[in-house]
């Protein structure tokens, strides 16, 4: 039995991080996972840079309503959780995915929590787990099931390198040619083509 694990931001919806940094003017905030493997040094230098600026939870969520899925994603999500259950694993927020999560019809995702004051400021941040993404993948591994993982970014390697099957999707030239052993694609018949050849194993 199969479970696909499927990264969210640069896979199925644009980076959050990156339409907040457009819409405030903040260049810095535009850094992400595709750039900086060490995740808690990333988020500790966005929260530094958002009380630098007086910037909250509210502000970000603003933006975050106005971000739709990557055409074509929720198509290619409503095909594959037809053909097999699927897990958003995302090192996101509950507080940033739940309206993109509506927008995508509500599949299942994991992540993560912010700690937010009572004016607004994000103060900090609670991963759920440690290498939530590996983590998560060799737990379904040792309940039965095999997972085939997707991602862009330096924080979905581990998953996808776990798993029995996984591929690059949109990701950078940079993690393309230091992760030459991982197919990549970038459209989604083709990463669909990849998964349901794989399914049928």
């Amino acid at each position: 039995m199969y479970i696909v694990c499927l990264d969210l931001e640069g896979v199925l919806v644009p980076e959050i991080w990156i339409a907040f940094a457009r819409a405030s003017g903040i260049q810095e905030l535009t850094r992400t996972t595709r750039d900086e493997p060490d995740y808690n040094r990333l988020m500790n230098w966005r929260l530094g840079i958002l009380k630098e600026h007086g910037l909250g939870l509210a502000e970000i969520q603003k933006v975050i309503s106005t971000i739709d899925p990557i055409p074509g994603a929720k198509e290619f999500l409503d095909k594959l959780r037809s053909l097999c259950q699927v897990i958003i694993l995302s090192d996101t927020f509950t507080q940033f995915a739940s309206p993109l999560m509506k927008k995508l019809g509500f599949p299942t995702i994991f992540c993560n929590s912010l700690e937010v004051s009572d004016s607004g400021e994000i103060t900090g941040f609670k991963m759920r787990i440690e290498d939530s993404k590996r983590a998560t993948v060799k737990a379904l591994q040792s309940i039965g099931y095999e997972t085939i993982a997707s991602g862009d970014s330096y924080n979905d390697l581990g998953m996808i390198k776990a798993s029995k099957a996984g591929f690059l999707f949109k990701s950078t030239d940079r993690i393309k040619a230091e992760n030459p052993e991982i197919l990549s694609f970038e459209t989604y018949p083709e990463l669909l083509k990849a998964i349901s050849s794989q399914l049928k194993k």
